[in-house]
């Protein structure tokens, strides 16, 4: 959907999107920069990154968000100060048996899909607060509300970022903020696809098998999710037409979360 100069929903408003350069980020971005936003890509890919920011007349922000240095406050606060909308979208994957699993690699992905999140709502919402108006969203996922086996980790953290995001939704509510969650099935992005030989290796079936037999089995609808999908989900969401929506979760999981 474009939109025509003078009819920009989002026009004066500042949004910053993690894992903003690739997949469910960078719809997102797209997304939110037709609709009128000034867009920060934040994304450890610092080529990428500039690349979208400059297509989109944004601006880069090359962070490794594991890196406990650019998360100090003094880095958030300049970052975050002018932020109307947080798109808390950066993720990772790591599939495996509970007793086989990494606890380094349980902790690297609570870190940046849970702690990571809460850092920057705890710096934007003081600014937001400030200007009587905000967007949280969170790119969470159907794994948000349902379980599935071998991923022990991003099934935690994104129950846990379900939970967060309600708290922030009533914390923020009396501030003119709202705070929602994105819950996709699978997504058309390079993290589900590079899912793909894991899940045959774990599963014990040919990579020509797991989206019939793994990823959407189910799903009432039989396809990936695009990320475009997605974008003009969160894009709404950001607007002002979404002003009561708040301590929502919008699944959009081909029917998945319907059994």
């Amino acid at each position: 959907m474009s939109y025509h100069p003078g009819a920009l929903p989002l026009q004066g408003r500042h949004a910053l999107v993690t894992g903003g350069a690739s997949g469910i980020g960078a719809a997102s971005v797209r997304a939110l920069a037709e609709r009128g936003a000034h867009v920060v890509v934040a994304d450890r890919d610092d080529e990428a990154a500039a690349a979208l920011a400059t297509e989109v007349g944004g601006t880069a922000w090359a962070v490794d968000l594991l890196d406990p240095d650019a998360l100090q406050d003094d880095r958030l606060a300049e970052m975050l100060a002018p932020v109307d909308i947080l798109v808390n979208n950066a993720g990772v994957q790591s599939i495996g048996p509970i007793q086989d699993f990494d606890p380094a690699d349980f902790r690297r992905i609570l870190t940046l899909m849970l702690e990571v999140p809460f850092l920057l709502v705890r710096s934007a919402l003081p600014h937001m607060y400030a200007r009587g108006f905000g967007r949280v969203i969170n790119v969470s996922s159907v794994h948000g509300i349902r379980a599935s086996t071998f991923k022990s980790a991003y099934v935690a953290a994104k129950h846990g970022l379900e939970g967060f995001s309600k708290v922030t939704a009533l914390e923020g509510g009396p501030h003119g903020v709202t705070s929602n969650c994105v819950n996709p099935g699978y997504v058309r992005t390079p993290m589900v696809e590079r899912q793909i030989a894991d899940q045959a290796a774990v599963h014990g079936i040919a990579e020509s098998e797991v989206l019939s037999r793994v990823l959407l089995t189910e799903s009432a609808i039989k396809r990936l999710v695009e990320p475009e999908e997605v974008g003009s989900l969160v894009a709404w969401l950001a607007s002002d037409d979404a002003g009561m929506v708040t301590g929502a979760s919008y699944t959009m999981d081909g029917g998945w979360s319907a059994r």
